[in-house]
């Protein structure tokens, strides 16, 4: 598929591969994050199979990883045509900025006029031949001086996703589907969010962003400009015998910003800011009321069981429950109830309160309970 047009062969995938998921608490943990987990069924890890959606738009060769320290031996496990140079270790989490901005400046040092797509290690797509097809108008829309995203037409109010504002066309070949993006909005109540679907003009914020390095990079540097002399300044040293001493130095130095903050909303408000909505069937698994509807196929009656050996008697009951012990788990008569049992720690809520799970990790982590984390 990347043969297909020029912009297309300028492509390299950069696959963010960080945070634990602390809605996923406790199986997802600081040392086995979600993106290393099998969550959806499908037999290997998100992190897997977010690498095959991606071979065949940009190439093997051209997928880079940027992860933590600790995490690097799982991934080029997961990952073994990972070539050694597309791997970039964060000695700390900075979040997403600093993450896809230095791949972007690493890779438009070695390349210059490359394009790039950053898309997150952990999210669920079941339709990949609409993905990439959707990835490959925004493609074209990057090489015209964007910053694109991927929008996912809403099919139910969802509380648990940011929105895309959506505006008028762009006239682009290669990409009959783009818009111009008015704004993006945080996660809504659900009042908002029945608005947001009966307006027809929002979509999903599925986190997906791609545009020319260069691009991403300007933008960067004109709402932090501080965060993109630093990177910078990693990228100018990271293909050298400096690269460990400046990463030491500078990276914990760097401004903890999502991308949506420094970049995309800016950009927005530039007018530069793209979007390419499509109806792929897409989850970011934010929490375990995701998990929950990807394994009963959104049937509220279904309940799931995951864990190669669970072991779980249910009557009348319906949700979810991982088993990651040999307990016997017995449900009666409870609705959208999540379970979720470990060696060491034991969660019980309901899909309605699944997003409270970070609050539990908040409070474990300033009580000092930090070994359950």
């Amino acid at each position: 598929m990347n043969s297909s047009s020029p912009a297309l062969d300028r492509l390299y995938s950069v696959i963010p591969a960080g945070g634990i998921g602390s809605r996923l608490w406790p199986l997802s943990r600081a040392d086995a994050p979600k993106f290393l987990h099998d969550l959806s069924g499908s037999g290997q890890s998100l992190l897997r199979d977010t690498w095959e959606r991606l071979a065949p738009l940009s190439g093997e060769q051209r997928i880079m990883v940027v992860t933590g320290r600790a995490h690097r031996a799982a991934v080029e496990d997961q990952l073994p045509t990972l070539e050694d140079a597309n791997v970039v270790l964060e000695s700390e989490p900075r979040d997403s900025t600093a993450a896809i901005c230095l791949a972007a400046a690493i890779l438009e040092k070695r390349e210059p006029g490359v394009i790039i797509g950053s898309f997150a290690a952990d999210h669920v797509i079941s339709n990949p031949e609409r993905f990439r097809a959707a990835v490959a108008q925004a493609v074209q829309v990057a090489d015209a001086g964007y910053i694109v995203t991927i929008g996912i037409t809403p099919t139910d109010p969802a509380v648990g996703f940011g929105y895309i504002r959506c505006l008028g066309s762009l006239d682009i070949e290669g990409a009959p589907a783009a818009l111009k993006v008015d704004h993006f909005v945080e996660k809504p109540d659900l009042p908002t969010a029945k608005r947001y679907l009966k307006a027809g003009n929002y979509l999903w914020n599925a986190g997906m962003f791609i545009a020319r390095a260069d691009k991403l990079l300007e933008h960067l540097g004109a709402s932090e400009p501080e965060l993109l002399a630093g990177v910078l300044e990693l990228a100018e040293a990271w293909d050298t015998p400096r690269r460990g001493e400046v990463v030491d130095r500078v990276w914990p130095t760097l401004k903890k910003i999502a991308i949506d903050y420094s970049v995309a909303e800016p950009a927005a408000a530039a007018g530069a800011l793209a979007v390419i909505p499509s109806d792929f069937d897409w989850d970011d698994v934010g929490d375990f009321a995701s998990i929950a509807k990807l394994h009963s196929s959104g049937r509220g009656t279904d309940l799931a069981i995951l864990g190669k050996n669970a072991r779980v008697l249910a009557d009348s009951s319906s949700g979810i429950v991982v088993s990651q012990s040999k307990r016997v788990i017995s449900l009666i008569g409870v609705h959208d109830i999540v379970v979720v049992d470990t060696p060491d720690a034991l969660l019980v809520t309901t899909s309605e309160h699944a997003q409270r799970v970070k609050s539990v990790v908040d409070a474990l982590r300033a009580g000092g309970s930090g070994d359950v984390l």
